[in-house]
């Protein structure tokens, strides 16, 4: 079955504030820029002094490997002036370029984007999908996996819980692999730490659940607080959280993650499809891909 990747319907939560506006920002430049070489070519092919007009000497053709490329003093004062009014006119005349450039240059990044992933899904799906000490709730055996990137203080993780909770209720035969993506802060990847240990003592789903339900930031001490809710052995958990099974599962998804292009949470896999962010129909997104899967296969999991 090909890749495809669910369009965003709710944002992401990302390792860097403003990094999204900034990458909206950066398109919209590219984008003025690419309208503005436009037009200044344009003008160019038409300006006068191409012709060997207003006292310039004609170009003569020479080979492509010794032609000189258009510079800045080809332009008389009076034509760049010109050339900034014409640009400047036929911007504000035509403001929805920037949409439709900007919408196309989207389009390109996220195909992109989406086949970058769709390699790197089949480059590690044994650690994405089959990794055997990986955390998950669920049948064990499921005949579909859902895998989900994901960091304690992001809202939209927060948000999406609900909807990976009313999966598990419905559907006795799905399998759902958390990967624990700390990117918003130190408290997260601290939170993660509680999590983690916690697993060890066969815990995970309940302090994961309690973590994602806490309002406000989490940290260390504030996730040990909803870890000691649960029957645990809290000297054990301290000593585990630092310890090298929970640095390493860190490290895994991190360094996982950075092969398949994934900076935000939470995200998504259903078998060999994506859907990144949380949209209000999550589960009836996974729900429907799962029913694919199950139809069709899955060629990576």
């Amino acid at each position: 079955m090909p890749f495809r990747s669910i369009p965003r319907r709710r944002p992401s939560c990302i390792a860097a504030r403003g990094t999204k506006r900034g990458a909206r920002s950066n398109r919209l430049a590219a984008a003025c820029f690419a309208i503005t070489a436009g037009l200044a070519a344009a003008v160019w092919c038409q300006s006068p002094s191409q012709a060997g007009s207003a006292g310039a000497p004609a170009v003569t053709a020479t080979p492509a490997a010794t032609q000189p490329s258009a510079t800045p003093s080809l332009f008389s004062p009076d034509q760049k002036k010109a050339i900034e009014t014409i640009i400047k006119d036929y911007l504000v005349a035509n403001p929805e370029l920037f949409l439709e450039i900007q919408g196309a240059l989207e389009q390109k990044m996220e195909k992109i984007q989406s086949e970058k992933l769709k390699a790197a899904l089949t480059e590690n799906a044994g650690e994405i999908f089959r990794r055997p000490d990986a955390p998950f709730s669920g049948n064990p055996k499921g005949d579909v996996t859902v895998v989900e990137f994901f960091d304690y203080n992001c809202g939209y993780c927060k948000r999406g819980l609900p909807e990976i909770i009313k999966l598990l209720d419905r559907d006795p035969k799905v399998k759902v692999v958390f990967k624990e993506l700390p990117i918003l802060s130190k408290g997260s990847e601290e939170a993660a730490r509680v999590a983690l240990a916690a697993r060890i003592q066969g815990k995970y789903w309940e302090v994961h659940r309690g973590l994602l339900e806490a309002k406000g930031q989490l940290n260390e001490a504030t996730s040990l607080k909803i870890a000691e809710k649960v029957s645990l052995d809290i000297a054990k958990l301290k000593k585990d959280m630092n310890g090298p099974e929970v640095t390493a599962e860190i490290e895994k998804v991190r360094a996982l993650a950075q092969k398949m292009g994934i900076n935000g949470t939470p995200h998504f896999l259903v078998g060999d499809k994506s859907i990144p962010g949380a949209p209000e129909d999550l589960y009836e997104q996974i729900a429907k891909l799962a029913g694919e899967i199950r139809k069709n296969g899955c060629s990576v999991c």
